[in-house]
């Protein structure tokens, strides 16, 4: 499947709750808590390919999802994502290290999960920052921020690795000795 996503930082999450309630838009999956947990090689080829696989728990239920090379675009971010349910985690774990892959990063985000039509909408909150994630066609991309109040221009296709080691850098500038 190819997923198409942005990502839009958010200022004020309470307000953008209650625009969502107003457009009508569908509460899938309440506001929860994901564990995040991100494998390579030693040798850091997925990495180097621009690859991604990443172990997922929610509520003891675990996904594990292959994320391929970025697409080229300027405003989305574009890649093809495989997906699948996990009945034991412990296991899979087990497995993933038999085959040589490592834990690389970890990071936990609060998600609440809408749906507009075909547009996935889930707002995250992590130590990088509160954010929306838009994920559809990119006309329905488009259509839905402008709605809230978006432009292209507030678009970001980093993924929540990238954010949070940014945030992390940033943090690490403003210790003063």
């Amino acid at each position: 499947m190819i997923e198409i996503e942005v990502k839009i930082k958010l200022s004020d999450p309470t307000l953008l709750r209650e625009k969502l309630q107003r457009m009508g838009v569908e509460l899938i999956h309440p506001r929860h808590f994901e564990n995040n947990i991100l494998y390579d090689f030693r040798d850091q080829s997925l990495f180097r390919k621009n690859q991604a696989l990443r172990l997922r728990t929610v509520n003891r239920k675990a996904k594990l999802t292959f994320k391929g090379p970025l697409r080229k675009s300027r405003k989305f971010k574009i890649r093809e994502e495989f997906e699948t349910s996990v009945q034991d985690e412990r296991s899979m774990r087990n497995i993933m290290k038999a085959l040589g892959l490592i834990p690389v990063f970890t990071y936990e985000k609060h998600r609440t999960v809408y749906r507009k039509k075909k547009l996935k909408i889930c707002l995250d909150e992590t130590k990088a920052g509160d954010f929306i994630e838009l994920e559809g066609e990119r006309n329905e991309i488009v259509r839905f921020s402008e709605a809230l109040g978006f432009q292209k221009s507030d678009f970001i296709i980093q993924d929540y690795i990238q954010l949070l080691k940014a945030k992390t850098e940033d943090n690490k500038k403003d210790v003063k000795i």
